[in-house]
């Protein structure tokens, strides 16, 4: 009879003084210091999952116009869900990982279809839904329904292993579930939302990635990294690889007053989003190359007319090169093997679209390029 690999021993929770020498101090400096942020002085559930997602990857200052904005447009999960996606990415333009806009839209067609509109207000809950993770679930739980769930992001998990000398890289599966152990024992407590919100708080403004203020920290006294002289080493800093470099020929092919635009499938790079026609191709293919990847990608023979420029945008994983090139053919497609959907629209038309900032960018360098004749 085989016997079962012993399964690894619980994280170690601080006892409960410990846990009180923290907690207290920190909402206390929460309730004196905490930014003014919109999504803070609202109790809707919608109008709080939204700030939280759209603060995924994205700085304070970027959010707050966008979700205001967003709210106006979509004031209800109702609202949302009855949207089309297209008119969903194009309010989300500009704020990039536009999986979280799609997730956001298909999440709310769910909330209406299950929940009868409503949010649920536990974490558990939540996670059955599309886009919620452990931390989206934690935060929207926590604050807006004010359960004891506990919630673990960049900042958060900066500030736990400071405070409790966690060691280990980000990513390793001991130290993720050490940190989460941690934020749940914490979180046990009066006013819950407001712990969590705190300690993203304070590693975003107090316990930062450089250059931290420890002379201000209201939990100083009890940070082990801190009375250790480590707060320089935790957490290690995360192994960073070389962005891929990925280059797209894009078909720019005017017809009178309008311009031919490609809708992506949902999965992979600008996901759902529409686009100037592009086909993947060596840094150095040759304009007659770029030209046949486009007409397998459309269905129809195009040629390549001429040169328009390029444009450089830098991603997170990716160093992308769009090769603009004006092309034509003797068949207009409507459909294509390659993309979802196909629309010849004017610019304004285009600017109604959901459309990747990088797209637009080289929207904008073929209408510069005279490609519409003025």
């Amino acid at each position: 009879m085989r016997r079962r690999a012993p399964s690894a021993p619980a994280p170690e929770v601080p006892e409960p003084r410990r846990l009180a020498a923290i907690r207290a101090p920190l909402l206390d400096w929460y309730s004196r210091e905490r930014r003014e942020l919109p999504w803070r002085r609202t109790k809707d559930p919608y109008a709080i999952w939204l700030s939280e997602v759209m603060l995924q990857q994205t700085q304070v200052a970027t959010v707050i116009p966008y979700w205001e904005r967003f709210l106006a447009r979509f004031p209800t999960v109702e609202a949302l869900a009855a949207a089309p996606l297209d008119e969903v990415l194009a309010a989300w333009r500009g704020l990039g990982y536009y999986s979280r806009a799609r997730n956001l839209h298909r999440a709310a067609q769910e909330v209406v279809a299950r929940f009868d509109g409503r949010l649920p207000s536990s974490a558990e809950a939540l996670l059955t839904l599309p886009g919620f993770g452990r931390y989206t679930a934690g935060a929207v739980a926590s604050i807006a329904f004010g359960e004891h769930a506990p919630l673990v992001d960049g900042n958060v998990a900066r500030v736990l292993s400071r405070l409790f000398e966690v060691e280990g890289l980000p990513g390793d599966r001991a130290r993720e579930a050490r940190l989460w152990a941690l934020a749940g024992a914490l979180v046990q407590g009066e006013r819950p939302g407001d712990l969590n919100q705190a300690l993203m708080e304070h590693g975003a403004t107090v316990c930062r990635p450089e250059s931290p203020l420890c002379l201000l920290c209201p939990v100083r006294d009890a940070c082990l990294a801190f009375r250790h002289g480590r707060v320089d080493e935790l957490p290690p800093a995360k192994v960073r690889t070389a962005p891929k470099r990925l280059t797209l020929a894009l078909a720019v092919w005017p017809h009178e007053d309008t311009l031919l635009f490609a809708r992506r499938a949902e999965k992979g790079l600008f996901g759902g989003l529409w686009e100037l026609p592009a086909a993947e191709v060596e840094p150095e293919a040759l304009d007659a190359t770029a030209a046949t990847r486009l007409s397998e990608a459309l269905g129809v023979r195009v040629a390549a007319k001429a040169t328009l420029g390029t444009v450089q945008r830098q991603l997170t994983h990716r160093a992308l090169t769009l090769r603009l090139l004006r092309v034509s053919g003797r068949q207009r497609p409507s459909r294509a093997p390659g993309f979802h959907e196909l629309r010849w629209c004017t610019p304004a038309q285009a600017g109604e679209l959901g459309m990747s900032t990088a797209m637009q960018r080289a929207l904008d360098a073929a209408l510069a390029a005279g490609v519409l004749g003025g």
